[in-house]
């Protein structure tokens, strides 16, 4: 386990990242400006009941609150479920019924790393109908290796930069942010960052960006307008299930939502 010397430098980077000075941290967590510089520099370790109220006053995702306990020494205080565990049934039981009710739009789980937990049939059917080679698209299937793969979404994404600096964006962010990484997380990262190096800056300024970030899809004679809304668990008090999305795409025109309802298969799987 990491001794508090590594808490201080977490902390900092932290409360940066969140765009908080010493003094509005302080004031936010109901200590001084001093201790929140001495716990920086490592003057005073924090106790456990410090790095609760400290982490709840940056407003951060349960997994960083549970690294910084273990950079200060002290055991996670939220846990980490799987999702096949016992508790967490009625959950799955709930997540169902959402999959369930948003038919006929694609909706997915998804977890942090963006890898498909599960999906209504309407996803299945978008994701069969749009991925090239789903042989060679490794399990578990994850949307941002499919946004950025040939055998995956790659060819048949319209809007392929938009979509790319969208949901690569996003996933550098969320993973690039953590102190502590998994495996997992470092690989998708090694495969983000060139692709994101290569886009360069937006070439379009911001006032002419779309309001709704949308996915244009067209494989033969299929073609897909859509736009994506994102829900969470908003009082998930485990770490799996606050990472959890549910990430539903709902048709930007009528011919979608005609296509939609009717799924039809590619001419060219019927011409084999």
């Amino acid at each position: 386990m990491k001794t508090a010397s590594h808490f201080g430098p977490q902390l900092k980077s932290w409360r940066a990242m969140r765009g908080q000075s010493q003094m509005d941290l302080a004031l936010a967590a109901g200590v001084s400006t001093r201790h929140v510089s001495y716990l920086e520099t490592g003057k005073a370790r924090p106790s456990r009941e410090m790095v609760a109220v400290l982490t709840k006053a940056m407003d951060l995702p349960l997994r960083a609150r549970n690294q910084l306990l273990a950079a200060a020494g002290f055991a996670p205080l939220y846990t980490e479920t799987p999702m096949d565990g016992l508790t967490l049934g009625p959950v799955r039981d709930a997540l169902q019924f959402v999959l369930q009710a948003m038919e006929p739009n694609p909706t997915f789980i998804v977890n942090r790393c963006y890898d498909v937990v599960d999906a209504n049939a309407a996803g299945r059917w978008v994701l069969a109908t749009f991925t090239a080679d789903a042989g060679k698209c490794a399990a578990p299937v994850n949307m941002a290796q499919l946004v950025m793969r040939t055998e995956g979404m790659r060819g048949f994404i319209r809007n392929l930069e938009e979509v790319q600096r969208k949901v690569l964006g996003r996933l550098r962010r969320d993973l690039g942010s953590a102190h502590v990484r998994e495996q997992r997380d470092d690989e998708l990262l090694m495969e983000i960052d060139p692709v994101l190096k290569a886009l360069g800056e937006p070439r379009l300024p911001v006032e002419t960006l779309p309001l709704i970030s949308g996915l244009n899809l067209k494989r033969d004679s299929i073609e897909l307008n859509l736009f994506t809304t994102i829900a969470t668990i908003g009082t998930a008090q485990d770490v799996t299930l606050q990472e959890m999305r549910i990430e539903t795409l709902f048709p930007a025109d009528a011919a979608t939502r005609t296509v939609l309802a009717e799924r039809p298969p590619l001419a060219s799987r019927l011409a084999g």
